[in-house]
């Protein structure tokens, strides 16, 4: 006899506090699958992942699916079925967490610390809606349209700028402030865990009216006939885009689609200036040029080359460093101060007068009988080496 039992109750979106921003963003890319995902910036306990599982609550039935940091890529993407190859010599596809998240949302925790190779492959399937294999054997392509929600800590290090162009909204969150927002906040929090069940039912009728507008603005923006776009609008995207000076022109595709999914939740005829000057922020907070500054400042420096020694300063080209010499009269006259003392603004001691050539008088007999000696030496040497008769 098999018992069912209920899912878990999942913290409302509704119950949400301080996080509007988070919230409105999370709300567009499921309306608007092309967007690309969502990027949550901030610190830790902000409700990243607890409006990550409200939003797939809110898709119900849909799948919640988390991504670990150590999966693979045939284990993201899918990959050859081993029993079924092993058993029967069959050549079948094994779903991978793309395919479990078909219609649900895959969350990303730390996606900045993800290869850049399975978040380049999240990103192409999160704007296209399919997944495609060629690998072990297999070529297979089947449907995946979810929402990609990533989170990252800046602090430990950020996405490449192409991969973060890719990604359709950010936000950006701070810790609460407010000592009655936090107590609010805390006390929600804390209803909840004491009666999941009760604390539920208390924000059923706003869950269902958020589902019913999520469902009717999903599909006015899949309806092509509805809320086109005018040229005001076009005009409205292009200057927010220039102004922030963002590279390319993913900027304006993602933001024209962001305010038409705000004017579809919205329940707007029409798309407006206002659309767009409200979906701005979250399109250019991690395209703008300020962002692509921070990110460039965050990575490895070059090492400059080596410049070349000055002569002025350098203790290489002091006449203490060019080889032997004799000692004059001068420098034993003038002798130079301790290190410490010495002012290594100024060139040392000495530096700039000519230097005397150290001679020695040499007899031509002690280098005959020198070479001599030599030749000797070497003669008995090989005469020693291994393999020479004696």
């Amino acid at each position: 006899m098999s018992t069912n039992h209920d899912p878990a109750p999942v913290f409302p979106l509704s119950a949400i506090q301080g996080q509007p921003a988070l919230v409105q963003a999370l709300l567009l890319a499921a309306i608007e699958p092309q967007l690309g995902g969502v990027l949550i910036q901030g610190p830790r306990g902000t409700a990243k992942s607890t409006a990550a599982r409200a939003l797939a609550d809110l898709l119900t039935p849909a799948p919640f699916v988390t991504l670990p940091l150590g999966a693979s890529i045939e284990h993201v993407t899918g990959s050859l079925d081993l029993s079924k190859a092993l058993a029967g010599h069959e050549v079948a596809f094994a779903p991978g967490l793309i395919a479990k998240a078909h219609e649900g949302v895959l969350y990303v925790d730390e996606i900045n610390l993800l290869p850049d190779a399975i978040v380049d492959v999240l990103l192409d399937v999160a704007a296209s809606g399919i997944n495609r294999i060629e690998r072990d054997g297999i070529s297979h392509s089947h449907a995946a349209r979810f929402v990609l929600v990533g989170t990252m800590n800046p602090e430990e290090g950020m996405l490449r700028p192409q991969l973060l162009d890719r990604l359709g909204l950010c936000v950006q969150l701070d810790n609460a402030q407010d000592p009655q927002l936090r107590s609010s906040i805390v006390k929600a929090r804390l209803r909840f865990d004491l009666d999941p069940q009760g604390f539920a039912q208390a924000h059923a009728a706003q869950q269902q009216e958020i589902r019913t507008r999520l469902q009717q603005a999903r599909a006015r923006s899949q309806d092509a006939t509805q809320l086109p776009w005018s040229d005001a609008v076009h005009e409205a995207v292009a200057r927010q885009c220039i102004a922030a000076q963002v590279d390319g022109m993913r900027a304006d595709l993602v933001m024209l689609r962001a305010a038409r999914a705000l004017a579809a939740w919205q329940g707007s005829s029409a798309i407006t200036a206002e659309h767009v000057s409200e979906v701005a922020p979250l399109v250019l907070q991690h395209r703008a040029a300020e962002s692509r500054q921070s990110v460039a400042s965050q990575a490895p420096q070059p090492v400059p080359p080596a410049e070349p020694p000055n002569p002025a300063t350098s203790p290489a080209t002091s006449p203490t460093n060019q080889g032997p010499r004799t000692e004059s009269a001068a420098d034993r006259s003038s002798p130079s101060p301790a290190p410490a003392q010495q002012d290594m603004n100024q060139p040392p001691p000495g530096w700039g007068r000519p230097l005397p050539v150290a001679t020695v008088s040499f007899d031509s007999s002690q280098a005959d009988a020198m070479a001599q000696a030599a030749m000797e030496a070497l003669a008995a040497k090989k005469a020693r080496a291994p393999g020479q008769s004696i």
